[in-house]
């Protein structure tokens, strides 16, 4: 570590997420403690275990994918405070790139407070926004099979558009004998 740079963060981590497996580097003190663990909520709750063991106050993970949401979910249950930042803005060292080169990375700019945290919602508004989301993409597919049921028919030489503005509507649904 370089004693010219200001050190924000004593007790501090960096974590390398991928979809199978996350990298932690947590910088105590002037020891450095490496650790990798799975992504399934039995190995996130083994991660903030360590985590509180090693009594670190701050966590900075990349904010690549959907890979870090889960890991913030647990992270913030077990109130160990998190920050999630833009990829872009980590430039990582030139050389040989290795999971756990840039968890050592991420945990070294997060110690000297290089690190801009990205703003994330609160977890009841990111729930909020989530279930918004697949009400959305609901509506639409059910807009986009309803087409292409009215495609089908015309094309079975079944003209529902000319008798009903609306077939799936109260018309185009109700039963005739």
């Amino acid at each position: 570590m370089s004693n010219n740079v200001q050190v924000v963060y004593e007790r501090c981590c960096g974590l390398d997420i991928h979809k199978r497996k996350i990298e932690a580097c947590a910088l105590v003190g002037e020891k450095m403690r490496r650790n990798s663990f799975g992504t399934t909520s039995e190995q996130l709750h083994k991660l903030a275990d360590w985590l509180k063991k090693h009594e670190v106050e701050i966590v900075a993970m990349e904010s690549t994918g959907v890979y870090w949401k889960p890991v913030i979910n647990v992270l913030e249950a077990e109130g160990i405070k998190a920050i999630i930042v833009n990829a872009q803005h980590i430039k990582n060292v030139p050389g040989r790139k290795t999971d756990v080169k840039d968890a050592e990375w991420i945990a070294s700019l997060l110690r000297h407070g290089l690190l801009k945290p990205s703003f994330i919602p609160e977890r009841r508004q990111r729930e909020m926004r989530e279930i918004t989301r697949l009400r959305t993409s609901k509506i639409q597919e059910r807009a986009r099979e309803i087409q292409r049921l009215q495609k089908f028919l015309e094309g079975c030489n079944i003209k529902l558009s000319s008798v009903v503005s609306d077939i799936n509507g109260v018309t185009g649904e109700r039963n005739h004998p």
